[in-house]
């Protein structure tokens, strides 16, 4: 097994990681749905499995990760938008 794919399954491994880590944490009341934490766990999460994803050409589930990307950096900007700015407190 050369690099390449070796890299690809342990990118896919961690996305899945993320994903499962980010439900599970809102779920026991760890992390809120709308915070940093969660969106960044599934945009990271939702990329890296897109990248496994595609490379083994699984293409309904890259397209799937792809969405979950973009709504996931959609919630990402929602929950920078909503920081309180430090220098106005």
């Amino acid at each position: 097994m050369d690099l390449t794919v070796v890299l690809v399954n342990v990118i896919g491994w961690l996305g899945m990681a993320l994903l499962i880590s980010a439900y599970a944490l809102v779920t026991a009341s760890r992390i809120h749905a709308t915070g940093l934490a969660f969106q960044l766990m599934n945009l990271f999460g939702g990329g890296f499995l897109m990248v496994n994803s595609a490379w083994y050409g699984a293409w309904p589930s890259a397209a799937l990760n792809l969405v979950w990307v973009c709504i996931g950096t959609v919630g990402l900007v929602r929950a920078a938008v909503r920081r309180p700015d430090p220098a106005s407190g």
